[in-house]
């Protein structure tokens, strides 16, 4: 059985139907223009476990077999691209994609999610490991060594080789991304510091994959090979969460990407995996206010989405406001309803050393000593730097699950996410309005369903809650439906899930009705799709959705990296 949420839209919508993949069902739409003459780099994924009779038959078409991924049933091959339908026709073959290119996307933000009560109560991630998948970790940084300088990365693997068969962090984000997610502050704390740069969860231990270049840029096959090692090394290293603060379009439903498919499997596995939501909330290219710009592996309905929020420079949470450029729901093929929840992710500060791609790019971000240390100057900081975006917000929130699983080890990662969406804040207002600092363009952002999703991560709250779902219970995000026929849009859940009506919390608990139904939030007339209803309803869920002139952004560009600055 079914469970709806049901809402009405505010005018009368036709939902037109997609047809996905004319040219052939197997092969992704985004290998359409490639040059038959030409070699492609694809993921194929096989109906079976592939074995070596099926790297014979992509040879015999003149292919070659460059990297196994068993995690997802496939492997990454070259191969000419007048083969692929060939190769597609193959019975063996369940879907060709090409190996598509991913990027990477605390002061005040700490106590704004309540870390500092956690901590006080000696909860700071102790056993603990969390595997960041990212540029790699400079663990030369004080911050992420234990308070006898030991290094807290207790183990490292390059992915990426572009820049050499080393783990160090050539970009400097992975570092970042580590920093706010369990850095110690070892140089920001002291009787010298007047503000300290602490972690979410600043005893964890770091597994370190690095995936992203010195330009923040790898590859599809990088990241599922990074996954499928972490599943592997899961029990030698205690790892519990995956930190995914990178991404790309979507370019296809989650039940045919290959690294959907991947993150699912550490999900499975026991592994809870948190990822950025992405950086495209400004993007009105298809007339949607940036609605649909949800990225992968974000839209997948297992994994924990994360949206940005800003701290705005205080401790109290009672004058954050959500970032205009934060993705917003819902998911394109599938409509799901993502992010699901938001955390602080604008103008965070953390770990990042100097002479890092990051630091060479924006040195104007470096922060200057004068900010935490007593007596300090306009000097710039050698340690500590600034970034936004999606990407930070997401290991706030990696952060708080490790908490969780610090104080309960057997919460399954649906009951982790359960608990992280059932007691963020929903009191937020209904509109606020948002500034590019680079353009002077004024943004309007809402805070529905598919903007803030469940609401604001509060840790404290969520280490006090006894409210605890069951084990064996499931914890996907629903997905948005429309009936054209009754002018009704529901949130379909599948049997025996969190929060189904009748099951352990009603809709309402873990959403809000604020959020979820209020007359002038979610279908407000100028609210979700502006001043055209059908016209923005359509590249949602109408036949110009998918492609229209490429992704959603109409382009093939990757996530951004710094938001509001």
């Amino acid at each position: 059985m079914k469970h709806f949420k049901t809402f009405k839209i505010a005018a009368t919508l036709v939902l037109a139907s997609t047809l996905l993949f004319a040219q052939h069902p197997k092969i992704a739409k985004d290998l359409d223009g490639a040059d038959p003459s030409s070699n492609v780099d694809v993921i194929i994924q096989f109906k079976h476990p592939p074995t070596e009779a099926h790297h014979q038959m992509v040879r015999d078409r003149g292919g070659m077999h460059k990297k196994s991924l068993d995690l997802v049933r496939g492997a990454l091959y070259s191969v000419p691209a007048g083969k692929l339908k060939d190769l597609a026709d193959d019975p063996e073959v369940e879907y060709v994609a090409p190996d598509r290119p991913v990027t990477a996307m605390l002061d005040h933000a700490n106590p704004t999610v309540n870390a500092n009560i956690a901590r006080q109560y000696g909860w700071d991630g102790t056993g603990v490991t969390v595997a960041v998948i990212d540029s790699g970790i400079m663990d030369s940084h004080p911050d992420v060594q234990n308070s006898k300088g030991v290094s807290r990365v207790v183990y490292a693997e390059v992915v990426n080789m572009s820049d050499g068969n080393d783990t160090w962090d050539r970009y400097g984000h992975g570092t970042h991304v580590a920093g706010i997610l369990g850095g110690n502050a070892a140089e920001s704390t002291g009787s010298g510091y007047t503000r300290s740069f602490l972690g979410t969860a600043p005893k964890v231990s770091f597994v370190n994959f690095k995936v992203l270049d010195r330009h923040g840029a790898g590859t599809d096959s990088m990241v599922i090979t990074a996954i499928q090692h972490a599943i592997a090394l899961k029990s030698k290293y205690n790892i519990k969460i995956i930190n995914l603060s990178l991404g790309r379009p979507v370019m296809e439903s989650y039940t045919l990407d290959p690294l959907c498919q991947a993150v699912e499997q550490a999900w499975k596995a026991g592994i809870v995996v948190v990822v950025a939501a992405g950086n495209d909330g400004r993007n009105n290219s298809k007339g949607t206010s940036g609605y649909g710009t949800i990225t992968a592996p974000g839209n997948d309905p297992y994994v924990i989405t994360v949206g940005a929020m800003k701290d705005m420079n205080t401790n109290s949470r009672a004058d954050d406001q959500m970032t205009s450029y934060s993705a917003k729901g819902p998911t394109l093929f599938d409509h799901l309803a993502k992010p699901d929840l938001v955390a602080p992710g604008n103008k965070i500060i953390s770990t990042v050393p100097t002479a890092l791609g990051l630091t060479n790019s924006y040195p104007g971000n470096r922060v200057a000593t004068s900010y935490y240390v007593k007596g300090g100057t306009s000097q710039l900081s050698i340690y500590y730097f600034e970034l936004s975006g999606t990407s930070m917000a997401t290991p706030m929130v990696a952060g708080a699950a490790a908490l969780l699983l610090q104080k309960q080890p057997s919460l399954t990662p649906d009951q982790v996410k359960a608990i992280l969406m059932k007691t963020a804040s929903k009191n937020f207002p209904v509109s606020t309005i948002a500034t590019d600092p680079n353009t002077g363009t004024l943004y309007t952002v809402y805070y529905d369903l598919f903007t803030v999703g469940a609401g604001y991560l509060d840790i404290w709250a969520a280490l006090s809650s006894t409210d605890t779902p069951p084990a064996g219970t499931a914890a996907l995000s629903p997905a948005a439906f429309y009936n054209a026929t009754t002018g009704m849009v529901s949130l379909v859940f599948g049997t025996n899930v969190v929060w189904g009506d009748n099951v352990v919390w009603g809709d309402n608990v873990v959403w809000g009705d604020n959020v979820v139904s209020g007359t002038n939030v979610v279908w407000g007339d100028n609210v979700v799709w502006g001043d055209s209803t059908v016209a923005g309803f359509n590249v949602v869920w109408g036949d110009n959705v998918v492609w229209g002139t490429g992704t959603p952004s109409g382009e093939s560009t990757s996530i951004a990296i710094a938001g509001e600055n």
